[in-house]
């Protein structure tokens, strides 16, 4: 398990910066998507497994989590799933290699914006701003 936490839970009105939390059980994609993002974002963690991501994201609340769909212990489908039956409601992103419209469809019933991971450099931020908009973002092309 990769873990790095930045500041402690919550943040106050002050910190203007949204606070993210990834996981992916890339290393590579973890470092590539946490420097793509800290110019813009508090990136409050990383983490590489599915059940270190469900403990962090009740530790330290983030505004938005970047899931990848396939993890250890966990998916990420499973992490959303256990964090809203635990009452947590960060937006969630998810972040994959695959382009199925079935992975597509279950972010979308539980209310999370899709990004593939060819398309990250062009529709992560973009993605980040919708969600926190409160509006679901789909990369695009999806497969059926």
């Amino acid at each position: 398990m990769t873990t790095q936490a930045n500041r402690p839970a919550g943040h106050s009105a002050a910190q203007a910066r949204t606070t993210i939390l990834l996981a992916d059980d890339s290393s590579a994609i973890l470092y590539e998507v946490s420097t793509f993002l800290q110019t813009d974002f508090d990136v409050v963690a990383t983490v590489s497994d599915g059940a270190a991501a469900v403990k962090q994201i009740a530790d330290l609340q983030p505004d938005v989590i970047i899931l990848d769909i396939a993890m250890p212990l966990l998916n990420g489908i499973e992490v959303a799933h256990e964090i809203r039956r635990r009452g947590l409601s960060p937006k969630i992103i998810f972040l994959s290699v695959e382009q199925d419209r079935d992975y597509v469809d279950a972010a979308a019933q539980i209310g999370a914006s899709y990004v593939v991971k060819s398309r990250m450099r062009s529709d992560l931020i973009l993605a980040i701003k919708e969600t926190l908009d409160g509006r679901i973002f789909l990369s695009v092309p999806c497969q059926s």
